[in-house]
């Protein structure tokens, strides 16, 4: 039964927050999962999780050395520093890796690395339905943070390595990432002609589509992960109000907003409109979403722990031929 254990694909994740215990719930039952963390006292719910822990600090570079040899597929969910214009920390981390690859570290396979960014970095899109090809132009240094841990992961890519971008929007669920606390505070939205278009994605299909990635994704290439929900913020806070029986938030216009108790990050949120096209995510990582809109996602129960939701749930197989890569 050991040799089994140690027979199986180790995988490394980076920032196992709720979405990587999610992740790992799926992977679990096929693959040897590790952990990276910069907390002695998240070893515990880690091991709980059957999870391998191992410490390190991704703004420590000399406590990262390690992970050299250690896993053959990597997905970084880790989010960079709050301040500034770049990401150190993926820096860091792609030239550990890269270190290996040019060393030549034992490891099962060559390296597969699946990263998670935002669809923040397009900016703002006037609404327009945006594919992946489109020229990130992001407007927040938040934004900007990402677009350069996209190319960090995509520089060690061009060196040999397959690496998979998943740009992902708004993150919810029915419990911990509710809405409902946003609605309990009363904070305003923008009045329906002056609103934008979000985007959104349940925790449980982030964490199938991060699987899918894992599987097949395409070296090089980018992926929108986002369900097939097209509406406008106002109008799926109302939704959100009329599901959860809270009152509706009141609508501003955008002078009228920018003077609220909103923060700064969330009417930067509320100053850029787009429409993700999610169409490679449904043909080439062939994920089927358990929740395809908002309503079927704020209406699931939650789940009784950290992604007991999405375990034993596997991503459904796409074609085996991805298009041109972007």
């Amino acid at each position: 039964m050991l040799n089994a254990v140690f027979r199986k694909p180790r995988i490394l994740i980076v920032g196992c927050g709720d979405v990587g215990l999610r992740l790992a719930a799926l992977l679990r039952p096929r693959a040897r999962v590790l952990a990276l963390s910069s907390s002695p006292e998240r070893v515990p719910l880690l091991r709980a999780a059957g999870i391998v822990p191992l410490l390190g600090n991704l703004d420590q570079p000399d406590s990262l050395w390690r992970l050299r040899a250690l896993a053959a597929r990597v997905v970084m969910l880790a989010p960079p520093p709050a301040q500034g214009d770049t990401d150190p920390r993926s820096r860091r981390l792609a030239l550990v890796l890269r270190s290996a690859m040019i060393g030549g570290a034992p490891r099962r396979g060559p390296l597969r690395v699946v990263y998670a960014s935002t669809s923040g970095v397009y900016g703002d899109c006037a609404g327009a339905l945006v594919p992946e090809t489109r020229t990130p132009r992001p407007a927040t240094a938040r934004a900007r943070r990402r677009l350069d841990a996209e190319a960090h992961w995509r520089a060690l890519g061009r060196a040999g390595a397959s690496v998979s971008v998943l740009r992902v929007p708004g993150i919810y669920d029915a419990h911990a990432r509710s809405p409902r606390e946003r609605l309990r505070r009363g904070l305003p939205v923008l009045r329906r002609e002056q609103d934008v278009f979000t985007s959104h994605i349940h925790a449980d299909d982030l964490a199938r589509a991060l699987w899918a990635a894992v599987l097949r994704g395409a070296a090089q290439r980018i992926y929108h992960v986002c369900d097939d929900t097209r509406m406008l913020a106002g109008d799926y806070l109302e939704l959100a109000a009329e599901l959860l029986g809270e009152a509706s938030p009141p609508r501003l216009s955008r002078e009228q907003l920018e003077r609220s108790e909103l923060s700064s990050m969330a009417r930067s949120f509320l100053s850029e409109s787009r429409r993700l096209d999610n169409t490679r995510m449904h043909a080439e990582l062939g994920v089927r979403l358990h929740h395809p809109d908002v309503r079927s996602g704020l209406r699931t129960p939650p789940a009784t722990g950290p992604g007991d939701a999405a375990a034993g749930r596997p991503p459904d197989r796409g074609p085996a031929r991805p298009g041109p890569q972007a």
